[in-house]
C-alpha cells in the first residue's frame, strides 16, 4: 500500500480546494457546532437550503451536497456515533462513516476527499481509538479502490494531529505482522 494517497495535516478543513470535504454532521444535517458549524458558515445559506431537502441522515451513513461558497466542490455529510463507552457498536458505526463517505465519493467520480476527525469533539469518541479506526478503514478502502487519488485527514488541534501521526505510523508504516 502506497502512503502517498494519504495525507495528514493540521488546519481548517473549510479552506481546502478538494473535490469533497466531509462534514461530521448531526443527524438533522442542519448545522451545529464544531466542524459542522464551521462548514455551514463557510459554505453559506445554499448548503443549509440543500440539506433541508435531504431529510436527515442516520448514524454511519453519508449524503452529498454541493460545496457552495467553499473551495471544495462538494460536502459529504456523515453522522458519527456518540461515544457511550464502547458498548453501543460505536467502532463499527464510525468505520461505516469513513467507508460510506469514501464510497459516495467514488460513486460521484471524485478524486480527492478530506475528512475531519469524526465523532471526537462533542460526541466524545476517544481520539486514540477513533484515529486508528479511521486509518484502518481508509487503508482497507484504498487497497480495494484505485480511483481515489488523495485522502486528506485534517486535524484541527495539535493533539489530534499528533494522535493521527502515531496511528499512521502504526497502521501504514509499521503494521504488525499477521498470524
Amino acid at each position: 500500500m502506497k502512503a502517498e494517497r494519504l495525507e495528514i495535516v493540521q488546519g481548517d478543513i473549510t479552506t481546502l480546494a478538494v473535490d469533497a470535504i466531509v462534514n461530521a454532521a448531526n443527524s438533522s444535517l442542519l448545522g451545529g457546532g464544531g466542524v459542522d458549524g464551521a462548514i455551514h458558515r463557510a459554505a453559506g445559506p445554499g448548503l443549509l437550503a440543500e440539506c433541508r431537502t435531504l431529510g436527515g441522515c442516520p448514524t454511519g451513513e453519508a449524503r452529498i451536497t454541493g460545496g457552495y461558497n467553499l473551495p471544495a466542490r462538494h460536502v459529504i455529510h456523515t453522522v458519527g456515533p456518540i461515544w457511550r463507552g464502547g458498548t453501543a457498536n460505536e467502532d463499527e458505526l464510525l468505520a461505516r462513516c469513513y467507508r460510506n463517505s469514501l464510497a459516495l465519493a467514488v460513486a460521484h467520480g471524485l478524486k480527492t476527499i478530506a475528512f475531519p476527525s469524526i465523532s471526537t469533539g462533542a460526541y466524545g469518541f476517544p481520539i486514540r481509538r477513533a484515529s486508528r479506526i479511521a486509518l484502518r478503514t481508509i487503508k482497507e478502502f484504498l487497497e480495494q479502490d484505485q480511483t481515489l487519488e488523495k485522502v486528506i485527514l485534517v486535524c484541527y488541534s495539535p493533539r489530534d494531529f499528533q494522535e493521527y501521526q502515531e496511528a499512521f505510523q502504526e497502521i501504514w508504516i509499521d503494521p504488525a505482522p499477521g498470524p
